[in-house]
Parts: C-alpha cells; sequence; structure tokens
C-alpha cells in the first residue's frame, strides 16, 4: 500500500502526522504501507527524508523512514517520447520540477503522453498532477493544456473545478463540528486554537481532530493530542 503526500514547504506537524497516517493504515488493514512524499524543492525533500523516531533514543519503538522524491533525484522529462514509456515517472517530474525555468516543456511532454493513453488512466495521472502541483504557477499552464490541447478532458477539468468546492464545504463542515463539539462539552477554545482549527486544509488531520473532540478536556489537547 503506497501514501502519497506532496509537501511544499516544511511543516514539523508534517512528521508527526505522517507516523499516526502508517499506523492506522497498518492497523486497519494489516498490510505493508509505504509513505511516499513528493517535494518541490531540495531542502524540503531532505527535511522529509529523516527519520522519525518515537520512544527512546537508544530504543525507538516506531521509526519511519519517508520515501522522497524531489529535483535533486527525479529527472526532468521533457521529451513525450519519454515521457510516455513512464507517465508515473512524468508525473513526478511535473510535480517535482513545477518551479523550474523548464516546466513548460516537461509539462507538454506530458499532456502529449497522456493523448496516446487510455482516457480513464489519463484522467486519473492528470488529476493527479494537477493536484501536485499546488498553487504554482504551473498548474495553470496543465489547465489551459487540459481544456485545450486535450479536448477529451474537458469535461473532466470542468468536474475538478466543482470538486474544488466540494472539498472545501467537507473542510468548512469538519471544522465547524469540532468546535461545535468543543462548545457543547464547555471546552474553551483560545482564539489561536480556533483559527488554527478553521484554517486547516487536512481533511485527515481535520478527522483526528474530530474524534479527539469527544473526549479531550482542552482544545490544546485536541490539537496536539496531550
Amino acid at each position: 500500500m503506497l501514501a502519497i503526500e506532496a509537501q511544499s514547504k516544511k511543516d514539523p506537524d508534517k512528521r508527526s502526522s505522517w507516523a499516526y497516517y502508517l499506523a492506522h493504515l497498518y492497523a486497519k488493514f494489516r498490510y505493508p504501507c509505504v509513505l511516499l512524499v513528493v517535494c518541490r524543492d531540495k531542502g524540503t525533500a531532505e527535511w522529509a527524508a529523516e527519520p522519525i523516531r518515537i520512544g527512546l533514543d537508544e530504543h525507538p519503538s516506531l521509526v519511519v523512514f519517508p520515501l522522497v522524491l524531489g529535483p535533486h533525484n527525479v529527472p526532468m522529462v521533457m521529451e513525450a517520447a519519454r515521457a510516455a514509456e513512464d507517465i508515473p515517472m512524468a508525473v513526478f517530474s511535473a510535480i517535482t520540477h513545477s518551479n523550474d525555468h523548464d516546466i513548460a516543456a516537461i509539462l507538454e511532454a506530458l499532456a502529449e503522453a497522456l493523448r496516446a493513453t487510455d482516457a480513464d488512466a489519463a484522467a486519473v495521472f492528470a488529476e493527479f498532477t494537477e493536484a501536485g502541483l499546488g498553487t504554482t504557477p504551473a498548474r495553470e499552464i496543465w489547465r489551459n493544456l487540459m481544456g485545450t490541447g486535450l479536448s477529451h478532458f474537458r469535461g473532466f477539468v470542468a468536474e475538478s473545478f466543482r470538486d474544488e468546492g466540494r472539498v472545501e464545504g467537507r473542510l468548512e463542515g469538519r471544522a465547524e463540528d469540532i468546535l461545535r463539539i468543543l462548545e457543547v462539552r464547555g471546552v474553551e477554545v483560545p482564539d489561536e486554537a480556533r483559527q488554527r482549527i478553521s484554517s486547516c486544509t487536512d481533511l485527515a488531520v481535520l478527522d483526528v481532530w474530530f474524534e479527539r473532540a469527544v473526549t479531550a478536556a482542552t482544545a490544546e489537547a485536541v490539537l496536539d493530542g496531550g
């Protein structure tokens, strides 16, 4: 089982989340899990690759070794023929090099390769690419390619815009649920904690906070598991 995370910057909170994700997936499915972290800069990639050790220094109970891809270890795929030979690698090339000045050529090569790919598989790769590009200018280049060069994906692109609205609605609704539970239970929520809950954009993290909100004595315990 593969768990994939796109990481655009260093975030100390993510490291504990990654350990939780893997432990949760293993407990739920009883199947070996691999964490793949995709980064857009070498510094973030080096940070993400550091082992996560939980327990005693001399005898950790849990150690997580993320598998990390970044611009330092993923080649730039700028030829359509090469992209067609290994589309997953071409997708990772686009994401990890999204801030590179050659990104337009990388995206065009990927788009050309997807034209000759099964439509359903191509739609999955196109969606994954757009999500991985995040808020970078490269995302607009990709959307333009999806809306013009790949005419058979226009319906998919339109649906992806609607999906963004659905995701935002789910995030907002989950945050409101957490705050409502704490309010009903009489747990005080400082402004800083309220802002952190309301601005969270990771649904998996919100789900964890929601479960903690049912029994936690403080807002701090909800956010940090104390």
